[in-house]
């Protein structure tokens, strides 16, 4: 049996996102570069402290929206499950 959940976005929604990713993508390349280059490990740091900081920018907008979006509906729904499935989120988003 396939309980596959899904969240069906809209098409402006599924850009937006690609293209945020496509920018942490060519932080990632950057640094690989730089890497490459010998740049010296400050530099590199740095670029990977912008990278964590744009994956976590990432992650809260989604994790917003799955609260307002797929939550809100579960718990009309009757689904209290989706209480738990909030608190492992926050479990993970905490290590």
């Amino acid at each position: 049996m396939n309980n596959i959940k899904k969240t069906y976005r809209t098409e402006e929604t599924k850009k937006k996102l690609i293209n945020r990713l496509n920018r942490i993508n060519g932080q990632i390349n950057g640094v690989k570069k730089m890497i490459d280059e010998d740049t010296y490990c400050n530099d590199i740091l740095i670029q990977l402290s912008a990278i964590k900081n744009s994956v976590q920018s990432l992650s809260n907008e989604l994790l917003d929206s799955h609260l307002r979006t797929c939550i809100t509906k579960d718990l009309k729904n009757g689904n209290q499950k989706a209480i738990d499935e909030v608190v492992n989120l926050f479990k993970k988003f905490n290590n």
